[in-house]
């Protein structure tokens, strides 16, 4: 029992500054003349170009608030109209967690990170081979979100590829998730039908007195565009079923440069923030002001090849440039960082993750996806590779604070007192004091000398991490009540064995 809880204390603990998330923004890798040429050309896209494939009654709702639509059914929105929307839209997101303390408000260049994704394949850490993915596997994943002390909300990272039907997948994706994790959730749908049926499920995990829409601590996933512009129907019903449900939304675009966007990013980005911006109209369309946080990640193809490639310095600086273009729009933004194409935890996943989230994470994107635990081009996901990445995304959340100036943080009188004393600051009370607010440790990575990290057995980081995983694998989440749990038991047909 000790050795269980040191291993929750050893991730759970905060290790680093624990405040306010930091604000990012400084860096713009598009001159403001570049943001505005491109967000004119959005509008233009929209006015003139426009989107098919929208439900009948929600395009007509969109015609009778101004729409207008061509004869090949292309939906088009005037630009007074978007920039209607734009005025009304929401510009923070409340997204609680299941326990109160864990929730977090997304929008204004906050920088949160998270998992996401639709990973088919799990790399064992024990045995080194990659297998399908099943529910436990998810459970098990979503568990070491809600540990991870540098991981503020958890979206599925792998489909749960052992549920027998897609209404299976859909139900026992969710209840793994509230199970697992007591920090903000996202779930998608297969269908429309089931949001109604899964925000019933969250109601019984809220005790049945208590309106999931007063607490909705888990948010709804929607792919409501398939690039090149066009609506998804069934992401369009999905967004509607969500919004009268209360359940707030995380709109997604995700154009592949080269293959459904235009092979320069700076057409990728227009025609993505086009994208996004119509799930904007159409959000205002049926609901004006409704909370929503839209993901706009522009993919990049390898160019030989035709592959998606997530790990490449131009996936960096879209995402970044996407961060930017939504942040200077005023919208809850979300982009995605740290998909590597790297097959194993080695020094290309490090690199790749790291660049990609640090620059979104400059850049003031609220919420970044695919984050952590990803690889192979997030067809694979790695509870180890979780941790690791949880570490390096503590020292990019420190990189975002910057420098801050504060009150004795430039002290002459110490200074004097110190290069005529003892002549250095090991001993200040300023130094003890400050040094775990100004200052992240890793929890992972090592900084012994070479001879005592020899001594100590010459682990690598992946053999710590797997040493770590197996330890916090033991640990059972206590945030939802058995009765309640038993409630959903009765209600659903949960695949998830009882008591994991």
């Amino acid at each position: 029992m000790a050795r269980r809880r040191r291993a929750r204390e050893d991730i759970s603990r905060n290790s680093g500054p624990n405040g306010p998330p930091p604000i990012g923004g400084r860096l713009r890798p598009l001159r403001d003349h570049d943001a505005g040429a491109i967000v004119d050309a959005a509008f233009s896209i929209l006015e003139r170009i426009g989107m098919p494939d929208c439900p009948r009654d929600l395009a007509d709702m969109a015609r009778a608030r101004g729409a207008s639509q061509r004869d090949d059914g292309r939906l088009c929105f005037p630009r007074v109209m978007v920039e209607r929307a734009l005025s009304r839209a929401a510009k923070t997101v409340n997204l609680p967690g299941y326990e109160d303390a864990r929730g977090i408000t997304v929008g204004g260049g906050r920088v949160y990170i998270g998992t996401g994704g639709a990973a088919v394949r799990v790399l064992d850490g024990e045995t080194s081979a990659y297998r399908d993915s099943t529910l436990r596997d998810l459970y098990g994943l979503m568990a070491l979100v809600g540990l991870a002390e540098n991981v503020h909300y958890g979206i599925r990272p792998v489909i749960a590829r052992d549920m027998p039907t897609a209404h299976a997948l859909d139900i026992n994706t969710a209840f793994a998730c509230l199970k697992a994790c007591p920090k903000p959730i996202g779930v998608s749908f297969d269908h429309p039908d089931h949001v109604g049926e899964i925000i019933r499920l969250f109601e019984l995990a809220l005790g049945g007195g208590r309106k999931f829409s007063a607490w909705p601590f888990c948010f709804a996933v929607i792919v409501h565009a398939v690039s090149p512009l066009r609506f998804s129907p069934e992401g369009m019903r999905c967004l509607a079923n969500a919004i009268q449900g209360g359940m707030p939304l995380q709109i997604c675009t995700a154009g592949q440069a080269g293959a459904t966007s235009p092979v320069t990013l700076s057409g990728a980005l227009a025609q993505g923030l086009a994208e996004a911006l119509a799930g904007l109209v159409m959000v205002d369309v049926i609901k004006p002001g409704f909370p929503c946080i839209f993901a706009l990640m522009p993919f990049i193809s390898d160019l030989r090849t035709g592959a998606m490639s997530g790990g490449g310095g131009e996936a960096a600086i879209a995402s970044a440039a996407a961060a930017q273009l939504l942040l200077g729009l005023g919208l809850p933004s979300t982009v995605s960082a740290g998909m590597t194409d790297a097959k194993i935890a080695d020094a290309q996943a490090g690199y790749e993750k790291a660049y990609t989230v640090a620059l979104a994470a400059q850049a003031g994107a609220d919420m970044i996806n695919l984050s952590v635990g990803m690889l192979g081009s997030i067809m694979v996901a790695s509870p180890e590779a979780l941790l690791i990445d949880d570490d390096m995304c503590g020292a990019i959340l420190r990189s975002v604070r910057g420098v801050e100036i504060m009150e004795g943080g430039i002290d002459l009188e110490r200074m004097e007192a110190v290069v005529t004393g003892d002549g250095h600051y090991l001993g200040e009370a300023q130094t003890l004091a400050m040094m775990k607010t100004e200052y992240v440790y890793p929890r992972l990575g090592d900084r012994q000398g070479l001879s005592d990290w020899r001594d100590a057995g010459a682990k690598t980081i992946w053999d710590r991490a797997c040493d770590k995983v197996r330890a916090l694998y033991e640990e059972k989440p206590g945030h939802l009540p058995l009765e309640r749990e038993n409630a959903i038991r009765s209600a659903f047909e949960i695949h998830l064995p009882e008591g994991v």
